[in-house]
């Protein structure tokens, strides 16, 4: 029985290499993974979809519908974090290789602060290398840049990749995990705890949920949009120095919905025995970005139909209305200040996600603002807001803000600006 698993799990990687030439490997678990994890690796996430299995998830789901199968799933538009869908959604579970958003999450945050940059050299220890589960195979001593580490983290789900920029940036993968759950607990994660940052772990103190997979899934693609240029690739190679010489190696994507779901971009998949299947989903489509998060799923097939179940469900919803030409603003007198008025601005154009799959229609704006002010006004400071109304029912509001600082006016100001008038 053990056999015929085996021959069931290589017979694809060898017909894959064929396909792909000799000078691309497919990466997989080594054998403490199961056999089942093994084939997922080839099967389910380096192969597009058939058209059957395509056409099963283009019909868009129902909040109660049963084509999400999984017993965790949860839907989120990532430029509003509204929620869209949740099922079981606050329930603890394993999250396997998921794991890796909250890593790449430090990663890039290093990078953002200057820490760390692209072309910083990341060496191997032994502990990285001795990493089990999906890995790309770096050797003790190995060193690759950051970028290429980056690769092999979001592309191949690399473990040893994962532990060796963690000590690079933590000094050890201890410290590392602690500022993951330091992290975790600034983006509001409340029902998450990490042990490794991996995610290969079985312990029962490694867990999350739907809902908190979704927070800081949104938090690295809206915060750092770069890590989609990487989610987004399906293979690239990238080459090994070693004592033994140099050789090529194939990252190939474990999502398989970059081949098969128009428009999706990443972004992470996570198995193990304990976790089951799970998936944190990114797609854009008319300049609305989902995020399908799938939790416990019992096999891959579920776990990548429910995802694209519930992005085709969203898309089928959400449509944004975006005021690009909002009220002309007028100037506001400043009352015993440097200057008799200032200028005023929005903060940003408002936006308003509708998510019941209605066109909005006629949008009624309100301007709260005062005709006057006192001074000192500091900029960037509010001045006032735009309402939006839709049948009587608040869409939202924007801010309006001083364009510039006014100081209060001294008695010397009002001396000389009386001497100008005589």
């Amino acid at each position: 029985m053990l056999g015929k698993a085996i021959r069931k799990a290589v017979l694809p990687i060898l017909l894959a290499s064929l396909m792909v030439g000799t000078g691309c490997r497919i990466v997989y678990g080594k054998a403490d993974i199961s056999l089942n994890e093994r084939a997922e690796n080839f099967t389910s996430d380096n192969t597009a979809a058939s058209p059957e299995e395509q056409e099963k998830t283009t019909e868009p789901a129902a909040p109660d519908d049963a084509l999400v199968q999984a017993p965790s799933a949860l839907l989120m538009e990532a430029s509003t974090g509204t929620v869209i869908y949740e099922k079981d959604s606050d329930t603890r579970r394993s999250p396997a290789s998921i794991t890796k958003i909250m890593t790449l999450i430090l990663i890039f945050d290093a990078l953002e602060n200057g820490t760390l940059k692209m072309d910083d050299l990341v060496t191997t220890s032994a502990y990285a290398k001795s990493m089990g589960g999906s890995q790309v195979f770096l050797e003790e001593g190995e060193t690759q840049d950051v970028e290429t580490m980056i690769k092999c983290i979001v592309i191949a789900s690399g473990n040893d990749a994962s532990v060796a920029m963690a000590e690079h940036i933590g000094g050890s993968e201890q410290e590392f995990v602690r500022q993951m759950n330091e992290r975790a607990a600034g983006l509001g994660m409340e029902n998450t705890h990490f042990v490794d940052c991996c995610g290969l772990t079985e312990s029962t103190d490694h867990y999350t949920t739907v809902r908190d997979i979704a927070i800081m899934s949104r938090e690295l693609i809206t915060k750092y949009p770069k890590i989609l240029e990487y989610s987004s690739i399906w293979m690239e190679n990238i080459t090994h120095v070693t004592r033994q010489g140099s050789k090529e190696f194939c990252l190939t994507n474990t999502n398989k919905l970059l081949r098969s779901y128009d428009g999706c971009i990443g972004l992470k998949t996570g198995s193990t025995s304990l976790a089951k299947y799970c998936v944190s989903a990114v797609a854009s489509r008319n300049n609305i970005t989902l995020i399908s998060v799938v939790m416990a799923a019992p096999d891959y097939k579920v776990r990548f139909k429910d995802a694209a179940a519930m992005l085709n469900y969203g898309f089928s919803k959400c449509s944004f209305y975006t005021d690009e030409n909002p009220e002309k603003l007028p100037q506001i007198e400043v009352r015993k200040g440097t200057k008799p008025t200032t200028e005023i601005k929005y903060e940003k154009n408002f936006q308003y996600l509708s998510t019941d799959g209605k066109t909005i229609g006629e949008v009624e704006r309100k301007l709260n603002l005062e005709t006057q002010v006192q001074a000192p006004v500091k900029e960037g400071d509010v001045a006032g807001t735009l309402e939006y109304y839709q049948n009587g029912q608040k869409l939202g509001e924007v801010n309006i803000l001083f364009s510039e600082t006014i100081e209060k006016a001294t008695y010397k100001n009002c001396l000389e600006k009386l001497l100008k008038l005589l």
